[in-house]
């Protein structure tokens, strides 16, 4: 059978010109809805995919010569994928692509919340001249601990150590993998340790609400947040009262429990919970951008592509 691969999802236009250089026949997606999707995935050996749809077992069903699926990003919560691969369907992501665009915007976000930066910022132009009230703190000394040490935490972790930070990390499916960036340790111990804490897990069942008010009460000191992960990681109402509670005195959220999954639309405006969330200044907010660069949309769509192209 040929090779046609069907575009779901707009990537950018190197994925394809690879591709079909390689000789695979790539094919946008003319369709809208899910509906359109299931009466032609049939015809199709591959499928590129961000968010849009989610392959489940009903779709994987309709997809009787799908021999893969490629996700251009690094979460893979929109496929079933213990189910494509026992139907025989190789799944590819591209992490490798966003990495330093994910580490590089951690940081970013962890520098505004020390200096108060954007408080800063809108007073100065507003008239109000406020030093003291301003006054910054510093990341080197400070103990980063970072939970889930793939290729975006352990990106976050090289980067940040320049700082001059002490650096430690939890992963719990890892195990020596301490570096000279980072030192392995318990999620007990992270917890103890930590006066800033970063997230670089994948969404599953597992990591629903991981950082919630039983875990927030464990953790020794107030600490700031950051979650450049997926929104449901974190229990937002649970964040808020942590706020409040001064247990969390800051908190940088690239993501937000109320996206809806294809990340392109939100629903939270009207939310009571969003709502209380932004009142607070020591929060900052971000539309699910930290691997969203520039640069990043090639290198995502062309070592997606490399991967493809060596397994198939």
């Amino acid at each position: 059978m040929t090779k046609r691969v069907l575009i779901v999802d707009k990537t950018h236009k190197i994925l394809t010109e690879i591709l079909t250089d390689k000789g695979f026949s790539c094919e946008e997606f003319s369709g809208k809805t899910l509906e359109d999707l299931e009466s032609v995935i049939g015809n199709y050996t591959g499928a590129i995919i961000r968010s849009k749809f989610t392959f489940n077992k009903d779709l994987l069903d309709k997809a009787t010569n799908l021999k893969f699926i490629g996700r251009v990003g690094a979460g893979m919560e929109s496929i079933d994928v213990e189910y494509a691969e026992s139907k025989g369907i190789r799944c590819y992501n591209s992490p490798q692509g966003n990495m330093d665009a994910v580490g590089e915007h951690a940081v970013g976000m962890l520098l505004v919340l020390l200096n108060n930066l954007f408080t800063a910022n809108y007073q100065v132009k507003g008239g109000i001249w406020n030093r003291e009230e301003n006054r910054g703190s510093e990341i080197k000394g400070k103990t980063v601990g970072i939970i889930g040490y793939g290729n975006m935490g352990s990106t976050f972790a090289r980067k940040i150590s320049g700082f001059g930070a002490n650096v430690i990390s939890y992963d719990k499916y890892k195990t020596n993998y301490s570096d000279g960036y980072t030192i392995e340790t318990s999620l007990d111990t992270l917890m103890n340790e930590s006066d800033i804490i970063s997230l670089h897990v994948p969404l599953t069942d597992e990591t629903k609400y991981m950082i919630d008010s039983k875990f927030i009460d464990k953790v020794r000191k107030p600490f700031i947040l950051i979650n450049t992960a997926r929104g449901p990681v974190v229990n937002t109402a649970d964040l808020i009262q942590a706020i409040d509670n001064n247990k969390i005195v800051g908190a940088g959220l690239d993501v937000l429990e109320f996206e809806e999954t294809s990340f392109e639309n939100v629903s939270m405006y009207e939310n009571k919970t969003f709502k209380e969330l932004v009142k607070k200044e020591n929060v900052i907010l971000s539309p699910h951008i930290a691997g969203w660069t520039h640069e990043s949309k090639i290198k995502l769509a062309k070592i997606l592509a490399e991967k493809i192209i060596e397994n198939h």
